[in-house]
């Protein structure tokens, strides 16, 4: 455990280390003030029942900031350590494979965490000036963060995948990015032919983030969207781990 944690403080450090930490809290600081923003005006010329969650999670930035950082977190996971000549020095230390993958995993998902804060801050304001402590109920607020999250992990474990599988990090980027946007794509139903009714309807929503989130937003914890995000997420990090293991046959 010791040496895991270790490996997670050395991980989470090079993001505050590194200009590309910093530009990654820049970025997303300006989209969440933008996505503020428009749901201001929005819900200034067409006020709404819906949590301020719900309207939050709907506009075009909260996707572009999910689908663009995760891949740039994670770029430098394995490919920085190939290019550097860090890695072999790395794998062939006193640690196992599975306590690398998870411990730049959990460093990836810290930084993610840590970038996703200010919009408590946003969503804080909007309570104390609306003068209505209701419109923000803290289960709801800490659903929709918990709903961030479980989101953030899936595409962290894509994008832990795709470094390990190559030395350049805008590939990995690449690969990760292609990855995470077909996921995306195929949340959006209505860009997919298929019957109004039946089990193919059943299967689209199981799939779909939008809808997941939405349900996150609104404060429900469905045990479906967690299987969903856990056994995607597992899966994308045992692939990985077998794809740091097989340096071994090499």
């Amino acid at each position: 455990m010791q040496v895991y944690l270790t490996l997670v403080r050395r991980e989470l450090g090079g993001y505050f280390s590194s200009l590309t930490g910093y530009i990654i809290v820049t970025a997303v600081l300006l989209l969440l003030g933008l996505s503020f923003t428009d749901m201001l005006v929005k819900l200034n010329d067409q006020p709404t029942d819906a949590p301020i969650t719900e309207e939050f999670f709907i506009t075009l930035y909260f996707w572009i900031i999910l689908l663009l950082t995760a891949p740039i977190m994670t770029m430098r996971s394995f490919a920085s350590e190939k290019f550097a000549g860090t890695y072999e020095t790395l794998m062939t230390s006193p640690v196992g494979d599975v306590q690398v993958v998870m411990a730049k995993f959990t460093g990836a998902l810290s930084f993610f965490a840590v970038t996703w804060l200010p919009l408590l801050v946003y969503l804080l304001i909007v309570r104390r000036y609306s003068n209505d402590p209701a419109i923000l109920d803290w289960r709801v607020l800490m659903n929709t963060f918990f709903g961030i999250l479980l989101i953030g992990s899936l595409f962290l474990s894509l994008g832990c995948l795709a470094s390990a599988v190559t030395s350049s990090q805008i590939v990995a980027a690449t690969i990760s990015y292609g990855l995470g946007l077909g996921l995306f794509l195929l949340s959006l139903r209505a860009l997919i032919a298929a019957p109004p009714t039946g089990w193919t309807v059943k299967v689209f929503n199981y799939i779909s983030m939008t809808e997941h989130m939405r349900d996150f937003a609104r404060g429900v914890m469905d045990t479906r969207h967690l299987v969903y995000y856990l056994s995607l997420t597992a899966f994308f990090l045992f692939l990985t781990v077998k794809v740091v293991e097989s340096r071994r046959w090499k």
